[in-house]
């Protein structure tokens, strides 16, 4: 199977200048754990994760004033929608990551998560059965 077949397309993208609090509300009402973060000023898509939400307010720091843009990863590792799932699994278990953007020349197509490669394959193993 292929990464376009277990994504989500359905991608929730915030700015950098969105407050955690904004960009946490946003990913629990969406039920999701991370969010791509487009900003117009820098090239490339960064991507803001609950561990980094978390991470953050561990550290003390106010959900209501710091910025998501000082929280997020911008040298994000990308998929592209050909990649298999098992590609998509062995590159979070290299970059120790549960998200990858997946892109198709600089065009966001969705994200994959560990959750949705796991129901994959537990889907197929299930069929199989």
């Amino acid at each position: 199977m292929h990464v376009r077949e277990a994504m989500a397309a359905l991608v929730l993208t915030v700015g950098p200048e969105h407050t955690l609090r904004q960009t946490a509300t946003l990913m629990a009402e969406r039920r999701v754990g991370s969010a791509v973060v487009l900003d117009p000023d820098s090239e490339g898509v960064g991507i803001i994760t609950e561990r980094d939400v978390l991470m953050a307010i561990g550290r003390g720091l106010d959900p209501d004033t710091e910025r998501t843009g000082s929280h997020l990863t911008w040298d994000v590792v990308y998929a592209g929608p050909a990649w298999t799932v098992e590609a998509a699994a062995a590159a979070m278990v290299r970059g120790g990551f549960r998200h990858l953007v997946v892109l198709d020349g600089s065009e966001v197509l969705g994200v994959i998560s560990v959750r949705d490669i796991l129901r994959v394959w537990t889907q197929a193993t299930d069929a199989a059965a």
